[in-house]
């Protein structure tokens, strides 16, 4: 019996290209035809807390009974009357000024549950004003801490690490234009990660570290703070060095860096900043009133 004679090749001769791949103007890597999208490859411990159980004791500890419905809200008069003619393109705010602190929360039901939306972190050096290479350490050290960057996992919402530029001219000492700092926002699982080593590794920690300070019992309810369901604190640079993703090759950065962190929640209207609150000490987040 003749042996079957095989081609030198397993798959015989490479077919050729009728199409070529186009470049990206910017880094120029070639393009694939189909968009390819990354998905959650690891579970989230942290979202799956809040789903199966802190997602109900937030509303449970923030629910408001209501057994009526509410009246209309009242129609507050303008400074100036809408059809006069003079006063058609001036600035006619509400009698009474901003409406901002009166407004109300929405309703308890479940679709309006207290969540956490994103996690914004930002960085500012003084250092950036005499040299731009200065830029350079901030940008790498929120990339190793966050994970992100731009455009990541075909994913074009995700902006990545960000230049901070000065917007206008502050003393002679900030310029338009001119960098002074970078800023991420963490969205979806990286922003829960993000929160994960946070308060598994850094906050328990920092000395003399007791918690969040809130502010006196004596601050009004009403104040812009008070009603945006943001909840702000820094960190010292010490605290960089606590991050797994920094404490392993602390030697590549050339200092440590202070960061300023905002947990932006989707509660609205007033008490909004207790709501907030309360969802991020269920994350193991601890709050000090001095």
């Amino acid at each position: 019996m003749r042996p079957l004679l095989r081609p030198a090749t397993r798959f015989g001769r490479t077919p050729e290209i009728r199409r070529h791949l186009r470049k990206d103007r910017r880094t120029q890597l070639p393009v694939p035809q189909t968009r390819i999208v990354t998905r959650e490859y690891a579970p989230s411990r942290f979202e799956d807390h809040y789903h199966v159980s802190l997602a109900d004791d937030a509303m449970y500890m923030t629910y408001v009974h209501e057994p009526h419905a509410r009246p209309p809200p009242r129609q507050v008069r303008l400074t100036f009357d809408p059809a006069d003619p003079y006063t058609k393109h001036r600035h006619n705010p509400p009698v009474g000024g901003s409406q901002l602190g009166k407004k109300p929360p929405p309703p308890s039901r479940p679709d309006n549950v207290v969540r956490l939306e994103k996690i914004s972190i930002h960085t500012m050096q003084k250092d950036v004003l005499q040299s731009k290479h200065n830029l350079l350490g901030p940008l790498m050290a929120l990339r190793a801490i966050t994970g992100e960057s731009c455009r990541a996992g075909g994913r074009h919402a995700v902006d990545g690490i960000q230049v901070v530029r000065g917007k206008k001219a502050v003393g002679g000492w900030i310029r338009p234009g001119v960098p002074v700092g970078a800023k991420v926002d963490l969205k979806g699982p990286a922003m829960y990660d993000f929160l994960a080593s946070l308060v598994e590794f850094v906050l328990p920690r920092i000395r003399d570290f007791g918690g969040v300070v809130l502010p006196p019992e004596s601050a009004s309810p009403n104040s812009p703070s008070a009603v945006s369901g943001v909840v702000s604190f820094g960190l010292p640079p010490a605290a960089m060095a606590l991050f797994p993703q920094i404490e392993v090759n602390q030697d590549a950065y050339p200092k440590l860096y202070g960061m300023h962190l905002h947990f932006v929640t989707n509660a609205t209207g007033l008490g909004a900043q207790n709501r907030a609150r309360a969802l991020l000490s269920g994350f193991q987040i601890p709050f000090l009133r001095k």
